[in-house]
């Protein structure tokens, strides 16, 4: 019997075009990324120059969509990803005999720039530079992680702090704060890490460790009424259940018990997201529990978390009137972190 012939699935006319946009400008990016590695001792310059070649970069055509599938996605100059990562590879090649200090000081500038892609490309560089110089390392991935307005952002930044977390357990502190903070996109940041530090180095020895301290984490956050928020804890449930199927079933069971007696539609939402790295039985019996129960936009968080965090203090003014949200109120004397939004 002949073989069957597979044809591939049609490219579309967007794609296509991607592409070839792509191929065209490989190379300048790849040059780029090598200028710019000449000029690391230089903050200022290295920006503007940076600056300078996305320009010449750029696709107008990438921009919407990208912010189609980023909501709350300020300036970006409108980079594609392929060729940032050629430009930033070249760059990583040209500075990696660069003393850390200087390198630290480039990142810094960039993690502060106007456009988005711009801060991007400067957070690729916080993981390799976490070992030669945590400290300063961690005071710029805090600060990142403080003015992070959408989910690109947040999940790029989960790299380096996970990495930042195997590296020294004493980091997991990092995350014990970030589950009372009254940024969402901070608290989904927790999720982020664990669901990315699985992937780390030297991870088969700290395994079941890592899913033991990430589920108290996800078991303190999982009612939170933020959808971005539970997207991150779905992602990191989903990873567990790859590396510990025995404990994160135990947890999803033990928070749908919770779920079905609070009929709390924020926990059950997650559980049912989480549910597709399961057994199908498994699973069935999840689905069956959370029968009937659906979360409901502008409802409270019921997360452990959020109870916690309503006992600090009353409700504080914000944007033109009183926060109803625990997250929201009281959170300056809970993190030590400013709850300004």
């Amino acid at each position: 019997m002949s073989p069957v012939s597979v044809s591939a699935p049609p490219v579309s006319p967007t794609t296509a075009a991607s592409q070839a946009f792509v191929a065209a400008h490989l190379g300048q990016a790849i040059a780029l990324g090598e200028r710019l590695a000449t000029l690391a001792g230089q903050p200022e310059e290295l920006a503007a120059a940076l600056e300078a070649g996305f320009r010449d970069l750029a696709d107008s055509s990438y921009i919407d969509g990208v912010h189609r599938v980023t909501p709350g996605l300020g300036e970006i100059v409108g980079i594609r990803l392929p060729l940032m990562e050629a430009a930033h590879k070249a760059f990583k090649r040209g500075t990696a005999h660069i003393p850390t200090s200087p390198l630290l000081d480039v990142v810094g500038r960039l993690i502060g720039y106007r456009y988005a892609d711009i801060r991007w490309f400067g957070m690729w560089d916080l993981e390799r530079l976490l070992p030669a110089d945590p400290e300063r390392t961690w005071q710029l991935m805090r600060r990142a992680a403080r003015d992070a307005e959408e989910w690109i952002t947040v999940d790029t930044l989960a790299h380096p702090y996970g990495a930042g977390i195997l590296a020294d357990p004493r980091r997991w502190a990092e995350l014990d704060q970030l589950v009372f903070s009254p940024s969402r996109w901070e608290r989904r940041l927790v999720g982020s890490t664990l669901a990315t530090m699985p992937h780390g180095k030297a991870r088969a020895a700290r395994e079941k460790a890592l899913v033991q301290r990430g589920l108290t984490l996800i078991g303190q956050l999982i009612g939170d009424a933020e959808p971005d928020v539970q997207k991150a804890l779905s992602w990191a449930l989903r990873t567990f259940a790859q590396l510990d199927l025995e404990m994160t079933t135990a947890f999803l069971e033990a928070e749908a018990r919770t779920a079905r007696q609070d009929q709390d539609g924020n926990r059950a939402w997650v559980i049912r997201d989480s549910l597709s790295k399961l057994p199908a039985d498994a699973a069935a019996d999840l689905r069956s529990t959370l029968d009937g129960i659906r979360r409901f936009c502008g409802g409270p968080s019921t997360s452990r978390a959020a109870t916690i965090a309503a006992g600090f203090a009353p409700s504080r003014v914000v944007r033109g009137g009183p926060s109803n949200d625990p997250l929201l109120s009281g959170l300056s004397k809970a993190t030590g972190r400013n709850s300004a939004p």
